[in-house]
């Protein structure tokens, strides 16, 4: 349960803002569609990744089962694409935090950067003195966060008009436009990136398998739990945020939920637990940005004092330097450049993770898989290729933003071209893993 529990705290907070985005791009109809094929991309994604995690049950997640699959540039580009995700998505998550606050009107903040600044350093605060309790209470506060959701379904059912859902002008000039998709067929295209947001950071799961008490059983469970639970309130949130405010409204708000309620009494309750949410997500995504780096700076990919832990274990430079990074970010205020940004990284790890489960499906089909993928690699091609349109599409957002985010991505690969990979630590659990799969290979 408390699995599931971090899987949804992940995402909680993309049902609260930053998918409305995606109205802007492609209307309702445009969003819909794209929510149905992201959802699609996901569910094939978990089940490859649950049974991943189940033969692969190590800290580094993502970039265990690429390093295993495809070698050490295939695993430290894609620790490197989770890495970028991981740092950008909490600087996104803190300007949704600084528009629910702005509208409480909480300490008289009309500036966001001042609750950027705190929800940084008492976050990173708190993981330095160990996540283990402070994970507990994260799922406590995610299930406030499910209930809000609930309440804001509640609220907002009487206040539901199908015309406020295709209320965007029809750009006539779009190739299939229509009421239903105002900016045509290239609008789905376009909306995928924020439909991930209803997603993002679910594959975090595994990073936590070196903490469960089964991970072989537990991890696959937990991340399909939790998908399912996603799903579910991404749709309801979908249709009724967007038919109670109207497409238009919704598709620049900075807090939709709210907005959508207007000026009741549950407006104010849903703005409450809205915070609640997104303080949950920010928090599990700094966690799992922590374990990130500290796997990849443990194997010698990323500087070794990153990983050097406290009297607590967590691991330091590990959690101040992303954290640091995510909050020079946030600074801009651009929260749907941000969520752009996070998602190419995030695109990119999935094309790589789905290419490691094919991979290792062919080349090891001896490995011990305690759980294994529905379908096999059908169902993981299935997510490779739409995660691969997803790349291209945070292009069709954002040129300037996915370029500089594919340039910083470009550096890392250079850093590790001419320096890190000639100072491997042999002895780190991936590294041995990788040895003896390689080892096993060649006895075969």
């Amino acid at each position: 349960m408390l699995l599931a529990g971090l899987g949804v705290s992940y995402v909680i907070s993309g049902d609260y803002s930053g998918w409305n985005g995606g109205l802007g791009q492609g209307g309702f109809g445009g969003l819909l569609i794209a929510f149905v094929i992201i959802a699609v991309m996901y569910f094939c994604m978990v089940l490859g990744m649950a049974e991943l995690s189940s033969a692969l049950p190590a800290a580094g997640g993502g970039y265990t089962f690429a390093r295993a699959a495809l070698g050490p540039w295939g695993g430290f580009a894609t620790g490197a694409a989770v890495l970028i995700e991981y740092t950008i998505a909490p600087a996104a998550i803190a300007t949704f935090i600084g528009a629910y606050v702005e509208s409480l009107q909480l300490f008289g903040i009309t500036d966001g950067w001042w609750v950027y600044l705190a929800v940084f350093a008492i976050f990173v605060a708190i993981h330095l003195t160990g996540a283990g309790e402070a994970l507990k209470t994260m799922f406590i506060i995610t299930a406030i966060a499910l209930v809000g959701l609930v309440v804001f379904a509640i609220a907002s059912v009487g206040l539901f008009d199908p015309a406020n859902l295709t209320n965007i002008p029809v750009n006539e000039s779009a190739a299939g436009a229509s009421a239903f998709l105002p900016f045509g067929t290239l609008g789905i295209w376009a909306a995928l990136p924020f439909a991930i947001w209803f997603f993002l950071a679910i594959e975090g799961v595994p990073l936590a398998a070196e903490e469960a008490d089964n991970p072989a059983k537990d991890v696959p469970r937990g991340i399909i739990v939790a998908m399912a639970t996603l799903v579910v309130t991404g749709a309801v949130v979908l249709f009724l945020a967007t038919g109670a405010g109207g497409a238009l409204a919704m598709s620049t708000s900075g807090n939709p939920l709210v907005e959508a309620l207007g000026d009741s009494g549950w407006a104010v309750v849903v703005n409450y637990i809205g915070l609640a949410g997104l303080i949950a997500s920010f928090f599990s995504i700094m966690y799992a940005y922590s374990r990130q780096t500290f796997a990849l700076s443990r194997a010698g990919y990323l500087p070794t004092n990153l990983s050097v832990t406290n009297k607590r274990k967590a691991p330091v430079l590990a959690i101040i330097v992303p954290g640091i990074i995510g909050f020079l970010l946030s600074l801009t205020g651009q929260g749907g450049v941000l969520l752009n940004m996070a998602v190419f990284g995030a695109a990119v790890s999935y094309v790589l993770i789905m290419v490691s489960h094919i991979v290792l499906r062919v080349k090891q089909p001896g490995l011990n898989r305690p759980y294994k993928t529905p379908g096999g690699i059908v169902t993981t091609s299935i997510a490779l290729v739409i995660a691969a349109a997803s790349v291209i599409a945070t292009f069709l957002v954002d040129v300037l933003a996915a370029g500089l985010t594919f340039a910083a991505f470009a550096a890392m690969m250079a850093y590790f071209g001419l320096y890190s990979r000639h100072h491997l630590v042999a002895n780190s659990p991936d590294e041995e893993f990788a040895a003896l799969m390689s080892a096993e290979e060649e006895v075969a």
